[in-house]
């Protein structure tokens, strides 16, 4: 089975590195858009372009079998359109784990930190009046968190600059009692222990790279792919990238697979 999964960065690396720990036997291709990074302060237009380009290359050149959106912006601004353009693929999105983190708090006060893009995005805010009416008891504080995806991209990840930006988005939360905070975007569990720092050891931190790939288990299973064998990564690059915090990332996956990284150009 071929995966393709992209993100506009390293952040959706986080979803690939679930994929490793669940599915065995498939190929990822995965592109770091970084020449367009970050998604989160363009405009939906510019995403929905970029999502297509992006899926266009990953069928006509790879043949892939599934798609991932390991973006909540791109999940926001262009799931449906891609869906429908491509009724023969597994496409599987991004979304905030409100839900869960509903299930998880104790006092209904849940905090979201997501890119601009997301919390402006239609599909975030049809997510947010489904559940808030189902659920009056929940308060919920929205952060949108500007210049955060950059810092983790260049590696920042426990600098005094990131620190400060969490701590600034952060204070009303935790003045507010906020025990649960939802992760809106790929590149923000990267930063989960500074955010463990400012808000307490204790605060539940929701990330949904596991139910994505969990997900796609399920799916690949109803196409008839046997989940055994060795799985290899391909990461390719549309710009410069870190590739020290690729290491980073995928350094727990020592099950034998096979990690390959190139500029998508070459």
């Amino acid at each position: 089975m071929k995966v393709g999964v992209f993100d506009s960065g390293i952040g959706g690396l986080t979803v690939v590195k679930a994929i490793t720990e669940v599915l065995k036997g498939a190929e990822i291709f995965y592109i770091a858009d970084t020449k367009f990074a970050p998604y989160g302060e363009k405009s939906k237009e510019q995403i929905l372009k970029h999502s297509f380009d992006i899926a266009n290359y990953l069928v006509k050149t790879h043949n892939i079998d599934a798609l991932v959106v390991a973006c909540n912006t791109a999940t926001s601004a262009a799931i449906k359109e891609l869906r429908e353009h491509f009724p023969n693929l597994i496409v599987i999105g991004t979304e905030p784990g409100i839900k869960p983190a509903i299930s998880l708090s104790k006092n209904g006060k849940i905090g979201i930190l997501a890119t601009p893009a997301t919390l402006k995005g239609e599909k975030y805010q049809l997510l947010v009046d489904k559940l808030s009416t189902s659920s009056s008891n929940i308060t919920l504080h929205e952060q949108a968190c500007p210049g955060l995806v950059q810092q983790i991209e260049n590696g920042d990840i426990e600098t005094e600059k990131t620190f400060e930006m969490l701590q600034n988005w952060l204070k009303p939360m935790r003045e507010e009692g906020v025990d649960t905070i939802v992760l809106g975007c790929t590149h923000y569990p990267l930063v989960g222990n500074v955010i463990k720092k400012i808000m307490g050891e204790n605060t539940n931190l929701i990330e949904t790279g596991y139910a994505i790939a969990n997900r796609l288990k399920d799916l690949s299973k109803n196409c008839g792919h046997f989940n055994d064998g060795v799985l290899k990564v391909n990461v390719y690059f549309t710009s410069e990238i870190n590739e020290t915090m690729i290491s980073k990332i995928l350094n727990s996956w020592n099950n034998g697979g096979k990690i390959v990284v190139r500029n998508i150009n070459e």
